[in-house]
């Protein structure tokens, strides 16, 4: 192996750069990561904490291209829209919103799946003997609607997850209350998936990871990349924090803000931020059985340590976005018709961005023109999820390995005219 020694830089320290990180050493490579603002702080600290395996079906599903002047202007709907941002969106959203058919959900469903169908198993394999095992707990993932209509409305996804393997019991709203005693009858009707997980905290899953791999010799840089080195074609560094750090492999990992360094090596990147909310009670008075997607409001309630998080939305407003009120205003307003007797001594709030790409596939692999530059990013609302697969293929693609899937719907390249291989 000390021959095929890399000297691997990863841009990112959310959960795909970490989990690169820690299958690379396995490998005996040497690591360095590289993050602007530290391991485990931006959206892998801010998601929902659900491994979700289950969640192959894209945001734009048929029908969407008709309900979003709706979603925009009614109060109870969880889009929201940075009105002054919209000459910036409009390039991206019009042909994202193309995939919104059933052909292209089937397809980005099968696409996704090799990533994230296995989800709790990749993340404990990944975090073996981390010490960050900890923080992963086998659970239920629940959806729950209003009615069984709701449910039946839904009927695509369910018929895409049967196809897939995926198994769950159908549950009225009295039995629902049966499991789970907590709720009202705003859930009056549930599909409750088995063999999923949940992160109890999502920036600490992250930084235990980090600690880990800084043990095993890896280097922890917090700055901010501006470039990547090449000579003739090949990796030979960094620019980070206004120094050149030597190293002969990248990994692009960095998430929504991947686009401008990854452009800069000639690949065309149809990604745009997609604004992402979390709330958190803390010491609430009741605490639910499992995740539950609640489907009113289109967010997931989560159960951590020392308090729910709620977490879901859309919002579109670029980097630059002032949270809305608004986001927060409609978790509280359907939590508290769900679970009318939760009461909570403290309220934290986020907002993060999403990488969301036109197609919702990510970017995994090498990138072609740059002799050892690989790509990582991509994830939409999966990125937790699909992380430590993605840091697999990432390690064995760079240890020159052969994965077993096929790597064609994360070409890096696809986008790129005169580039797909």
């Amino acid at each position: 192996m000390e021959n095929d020694k890399k000297s691997v830089a990863i841009i990112g320290a959310g959960i795909v750069g970490v989990s690169t990180a820690i299958w690379l050493l396995r490998e005996g490579h040497d690591v360095v990561l590289i993050d602007k603002n530290g391991p485990g702080e931006g959206t892998s600290f801010g998601n929902a904490g659900l491994l979700a395996s289950a969640a192959t079906l894209p945001v734009p599903m048929p029908g969407l291209l008709g309900k979003v002047p709706r979603m925009l202007f009614k109060r109870n709907e969880p889009l929201f829209l940075r009105w002054a941002h919209l000459p910036k969106l409009l390039p991206w959203i019009l042909p994202y919103l193309r995939y919104a058919n059933e052909p292209a959900a089937r397809q980005r469903a099968q696409d996704i799946q090799p990533i994230i169908g296995d989800s709790l198993a990749d993340h404990q394999a990944m975090s073996n003997g981390t010490g960050a095992e900890e923080f992963i707990v086998p659970t239920d993932y629940v959806f729950g609607y209003q009615t069984k209509s709701g449910y039946m409305a839904d009927q695509l996804a369910w018929s895409v997850r049967s196809e897939q393997g995926f198994e769950w019991d159908e549950l009225t709203g009295d039995q629902f209350r049966a499991y789970d005693p907590i709720y009202s009858d705003l859930v009056g009707y549930a599909a409750i998936l088995k063999n999923h997980g949940r992160i109890t905290d999502p920036g600490a899953y992250v930084k235990a990871l980090a600690r880990f791999a800084e043990t095993q010799g890896t280097r922890i840089l917090k700055a901010d990349v501006t470039d990547v080195v090449r000579d003739n074609g090949r990796v030979t560094g960094v620019r980070a924090g206004g120094e050149t750090l030597r190293c002969d492999t990248v990994v692009l990992a960095a998430g929504a803000w991947s686009k401008t360094l990854v452009e800069q090596l000639g690949l065309k990147v149809p990604l745009h931020p997609e604004s992402g909310f979390h709330m958190e009670l803390w010491e609430p008075s009741l605490v639910p059985r499992s995740p539950v997607m609640l489907a009113a409001g289109k967010f997931v309630i989560t159960p951590m340590d020392g308090r729910l998080r709620l977490a879901g939305m859309v919002g579109y407003g670029g980097f630059d976005a002032v949270p809305s009120r608004a986001p927060y205003r409609l978790f509280l307003e359907y939590l508290r018709r769900a679970i009318p007797e939760l009461t909570w001594q403290d309220t934290t709030e986020w907002m993060g961005h999403r990488p969301a790409m036109r197609d919702s596939i990510p970017f995994i692999g090498a990138i072609p023109g740059v002799q050892g530059a690989y790509a990582g990013f991509g994830h939409d609302h999966v990125g937790l999820t699909g992380g430590p697969k993605t840091g697999q293929i990432l390690s064995q693609l760079i240890s020159g390995k052969s994965p077993n899937i096929d790597l064609a719907p994360y070409a890096p390249e696809r986008f790129t005219p005169g580039l797909r291989r």
